[in-house]
């Protein structure tokens, strides 16, 4: 999942974003309330962080330009505003929820699944594709009782295929939602990733096979050759 992260301490910033990531997250950090706007214009997020005392404006202005825009695009506020009146009106302003500061990254990362499983989220507790499951909770991939080991980005591409499965999935998608935009990104790193992922599920047995379709994307589909 792709998550936009508006905090203008560089320290935090760097917490947050090196901890979301060992939790598969791509994640793009500004400084700004600007350079937030810019970000939202430029690519799809499934979630944003946001904390609100930034250097050209308070965060609760673009999260009310947000709900007025009618974007549902979830958003966790980041603040060390305690009191009941900040935690209010930024409930009311939209956000969807509030964590103060300071925090653990691992409660952080909690509340983000727990706003994404929501009804209008993008995760599911648990996805399945013929004998294939993959709880996103554990973040354990199975082939029926069977773990199978994959590294983060490999997972990461599986949970786009089995999100769409049946689907094709254009390969700037599988990009978008891998990578933050300071990552460095070969030409061929998605099919590479695709092409290690093949090998695994064939070698667990695995009921689902991985198509190119060339110059489109790729499609995950329950049995025939990849």
């Amino acid at each position: 999942m792709r998550i936009l992260l508006v905090e203008d301490n560089l320290r935090l910033s760097t917490y947050v974003r090196r901890g979301l990531e060992k939790e598969d997250f791509a994640v793009d950090g500004v400084g700004s309330i600007a350079d937030a706007e810019a970000a939202l214009d430029t690519a799809p997020y499934d979630l944003m962080i946001l904390d609100l005392g930034l250097p050209d404006g308070d965060g609760l202005d673009l999260l009310k330009q947000l709900r007025a825009a009618d974007s549902h695009l979830p958003v966790l506020v980041l603040t060390a505003r305690d009191g009941v009146n900040d935690r209010v009106k930024g409930l009311n302003a939209g956000a969807d929820d509030y964590l103060l500061k300071p925090f653990a990254v691992e409660e952080l990362t909690a509340r983000l699944r727990a706003l994404l499983r929501r009804p209008d989220g993008v995760l599911g507790l648990s996805l399945t594709a013929g004998n294939l499951t993959f709880d996103t909770t554990a973040r354990e991939v199975r082939v029926e009782s069977h773990i199978i080991k994959i590294s983060r980005k490999e997972m990461s591409v599986l949970e786009q295929l089995m999100r769409r499965a049946g689907k094709v999935v254009p390969k700037d998608v599988l990009e978008s939602k891998l990578y933050g935009f300071d990552e460095d990104v070969s030409a061929n790193s998605v099919e590479a990733h695709i092409s290690r992922l093949r090998k695994r599920l064939t070698q667990a047995g695995a009921s689902v096979s991985i198509h190119t379709l060339r110059g489109v994307g790729y499609l995950l589909s329950d049995g025939g050759d990849a």
